[in-house]
């Protein structure tokens, strides 16, 4: 294991992956503090899955260094049938001091190797489609990474998959997160409507909140680059930031006592892939400098494109988006992306819709935030 003696800084949490195209991420184990008296607690409560297969690239767990890349799925569980509708790279940088989040659209135009028994395989199709060919996840599971790793180049040292819906219902450990919009709408489950501004949201509001993606083609949205699913996206990045905000406030990542229940909280919500010889809480250590205020993320470099034989979709079309898609699967391979990132700022994203409003031109006004 990296030596991390002499480290400062606050220790960082149990086992954290932030949901769809906005933030995700994984996080492990218990804080270094606590690390003997919750180690085994960590191992116990967050199962392991074969989620990589062939495509888990080798890992040195005795001297833990980036780059690593971690490849997040969402899952959406709806019968006895296991789902996957979001797929998050996330890239840790060489000295595992920083992490960033490359968002792959849902409706992503892709290469699918095998898109199940009504098409011809393979063919293309929107990304999500990779992950709704079988009932049977890990049919489907081993698609939606290979399609992947066809898309990127990408071997994954790690990998996690989540079910967002149970992740927010831990927002009932802190009783309520911020989260900010930057209009007023209704929801298109309740009949709850959603303030613009900055506002505190319960455990069954924010769950409502974070499941919006309906209402979101109008200029502003189109402004401000978060129309239909990155507006769902975006909400749920606030989401997963606002309550690890809350859980650190609240002492969750530094009282030993409150560490074996929030790491059982996570237990029946999140699964991961890791070496056989590599403990969580050894993982938890190596990443415990990275500030999570400072998490970085990246949408694909791609535009949207409408009618066509799969409907809207997005597309990385050729010319300057395919040169920028290509550059940045090869910085998260070669651990470049700070000059990534500065070469291409346009698809620099920031999680705080209002102050994207100040940055973005609208014809609409810009929103102060309150809070409740």
């Amino acid at each position: 294991m990296r030596n991390t003696a002499g480290k400062s800084g606050a220790p960082w949490w149990a086992h954290l992956m932030t949901y769809a195209g906005g933030l995700i991420m994984v996080v492990a184990g218990a804080t270094a503090g606590v690390a003997q008296y919750a180690s085994t607690t960590a191992e116990n409560a967050v199962p392991t899955e074969d989620i990589l297969g062939d495509l888990q690239a080798d890992m040195d767990v005795e001297n833990i260094e980036g780059p690593l890349n971690i490849l997040v799925l969402g899952t959406d569980k709806q019968g006895g049938s296991t789902r996957s509708d979001t797929m998050i790279i996330v890239h840790v940088n060489g000295d595992l001091t920083e992490a960033t989040m490359v968002s792959l659209p849902r409706d992503l135009l892709v290469e699918i190797p095998d898109c199940g028994p009504d098409y011809n395989s393979p063919c293309q199709n929107k990304l999500n489609h990779a992950a709704s060919i079988s009932d049977d996840w890990e049919v489907t599971r081993e698609n939606v990474v290979q399609t992947v790793h066809d898309l990127t180049g990408l071997k994954f040292e790690l990998g996690a998959t989540a079910d967002f819906n149970g992740f927010v219902e831990m927002v009932e450990l802190v009783g309520t997160i911020e989260i900010c919009t930057w209009k007023e709408f209704k929801s298109h489950h309740t009949e709850r409507v959603f303030e613009e501004g900055c506002h505190d949201y319960d455990e069954e509001a924010a769950l409502d909140l974070v499941r919006q993606r309906y209402q979101f083609y109008d200029t502003i949205d189109y402004d401000l680059g978060l129309y239909g699913d990155y507006a769902r996206q975006n909400f749920q990045q606030q989401a997963i930031k606002s309550l690890l905000k809350e859980l650190k406030a609240d002492g969750y990542l530094e009282d030993p006592t409150k560490i074996p229940g929030l790491l059982e909280g996570f237990g029946d919500k999140v699964t991961i892939a890791k070496p056989d010889d590599l403990s969580i809480v050894d993982l938890a250590v190596n990443f415990r400098d990275i500030n999570p205020d400072s998490m970085t993320t990246v949408r694909v470099p791609a535009s949207s494109e409408e009618g066509t034989d799969w409907g809207s979709i997005e597309r990385i079309h050729e010319g300057a988006e395919a040169e920028a898609a290509a550059s940045l699967w090869e910085a998260l391979q070669n651990d470049t992306m700070d000059a990534w990132m500065a070469a291409n700022q346009q698809w620099v994203k920031s999680s705080d819709p209002l102050a994207g409003q100040a940055d973005e031109p609208t014809d609409t006004a810009s929103a102060e935030g309150t809070t409740d």
